[in-house]
């Protein structure tokens, strides 16, 4: 089992107790990086921690939630090794994972149901990273930084 970061703004912070419950019944240590209410919040003061602890290594994985799901993979994406892949569908979550070996996912908590979300994160936990020729892909993302 893995230690997942989670952080959410106002906007996902539903979903995200949601998902902290699922995760943890499935065997998994979480967490929670805020916020820890649907009052307005500055979704950059709790995604940067969450993204800075898998980068640190502290938590294996992480999931971050916003009404959309964009400013947060965003933030996430300027942590020097984090590769966020913002997720919509499994489809999406299973590329993220394969192809890119998203360390990191988003979430739009305003644009997908909580079954949807459910689906994408057990997708994205199961999918392998494919290596061969994604891996030199990657090193360019990362010499890019």
């Amino acid at each position: 089992m893995s230690t997942i970061a989670i952080g959410s703004d106002h906007a996902g912070f539903e979903l995200k107790q949601v998902l902290i419950a699922y995760l943890r019944g499935k065997g998994h240590t979480v967490k929670d990086f805020g916020t820890d209410s649907t009052a307005p919040v500055d979704y950059p003061d709790f995604i940067r921690p969450a993204a800075e602890s898998v980068a640190k290594g502290e938590c294996d994985l992480g999931i971050v939630l916003g009404g959309s799901g964009n400013g947060e993979a965003i933030v996430a994406n300027k942590v020097r090794g984090i590769r966020c892949g913002y997720c919509w569908s499994e489809e999406s979550a299973r590329l993220a994972k394969q192809h890119n070996n998203a360390n990191v996912i988003a979430i739009g908590a305003r644009l997908v149901s909580e079954a949807l979300a459910l689906k994408i994160v057990d997708t994205w936990l199961a999918t392998q990273f494919e290596g061969g020729r994604h891996i030199r892909r990657i090193e360019k993302i990362e010499v890019a930084r």
